[in-house]
């Protein structure tokens, strides 16, 4: 059994059959269970973790493009939902039109910018190998420290193997980027839920503007920081979030100029 955050008990093989579902994995399990993105809201801001569980967001572009990107080399079959349109602007009446009436619509730049980056990775044959013999989008949910916590492998493979698909500004630069969006802390909380060690996950990094491609193993030093800065957030969120004594109105930052 696994007790989440808002204090019910699951059976885990069901909460694990009921995480292939979208809504359920990023609805409920949102707010009843702590996540590597979630992790990042918290230590940039309480308060934007705070109503980043209470309120819907809209998503920055580099998440649509990164989503869209994620669906057509996982999930393709997917893309028989998606709306595409031939439109200059999503402020266009078309535009609004449609989604108003469909969840996944996208304009034909987005489709084409995202089928480009696809095309090189697939004629990459070093990246090709890491997606075969391997499962996608798989569900995990344990707990770090007594707290619930989920994720969902972008790629799991038949040996443990982990693969995570990112997409980067700059390949060259995402021994630092990786740091700077938290992804020490994924790689931490992916292996401590799918109980793999460290040099069992690996990031395969596509570059938007010159289509280079990185494939980036990760160190135990890297995963030692994660294990470090996800353990002091847990006791952020319990010291805050989850402090019924905590008055999120009454947060201030304070400090001397």
């Amino acid at each position: 059994m696994i007790k989440l955050l808002d204090g019910t008990s699951h059976d885990k093989f069901q909460l694990l059959k009921n995480m292939y579902s979208d809504d359920f994995y990023y609805g409920y399990l949102k707010t009843a269970a702590l996540s590597s993105s979630g992790l990042s809201k918290l230590k940039k801001s309480i308060k934007e973790y705070y109503y980043y569980l209470k309120y819907s967001e809209p998503k920055s572009q580099a998440l649509i493009d990164g989503g869209l990107f994620h669906t057509m080399v996982l999930e393709p079959d997917k893309l028989k939902q998606y709306v595409f349109l031939e439109v200059e602007s999503k402020n266009t009446k078309a535009y609004k039109e449609a989604k108003g009436e469909h969840p996944d619509v996208y304009t034909a730049k987005e489709k084409r910018d995202a089928e480009r980056l696809v095309d090189a990775l697939f004629r990459c044959e070093q990246a090709k190998s890491l997606l075969i013999n391997a499962n996608y989008e798989v569900p995990a949910i344990g707990n770090i420290l007594d707290t619930p916590f989920r994720a969902k492998a972008d790629i799991l493979r038949n040996d443990g193997a982990i693969i995570d698909l990112k997409t980067t500004q700059d390949v060259h630069s995402f021994h630092i980027s990786a740091r700077k969006y938290g992804y020490h802390r994924q790689c931490y909380i992916y292996c401590t839920l799918f109980n793999v060690p460290p040099e069992a996950f690996t990031f395969l990094v596509i570059d938007k503007g010159s289509l280079d491609i990185g494939i980036f193993e990760c160190s135990q030093e890297f995963y030692d920081l994660g294990k470090q800065e996800t353990e002091e957030l847990i006791h952020l969120y319990h010291d805050t979030i989850a402090n019924p004594d905590f008055d999120i109105n009454d947060y201030v930052l304070r400090g001397t100029l």
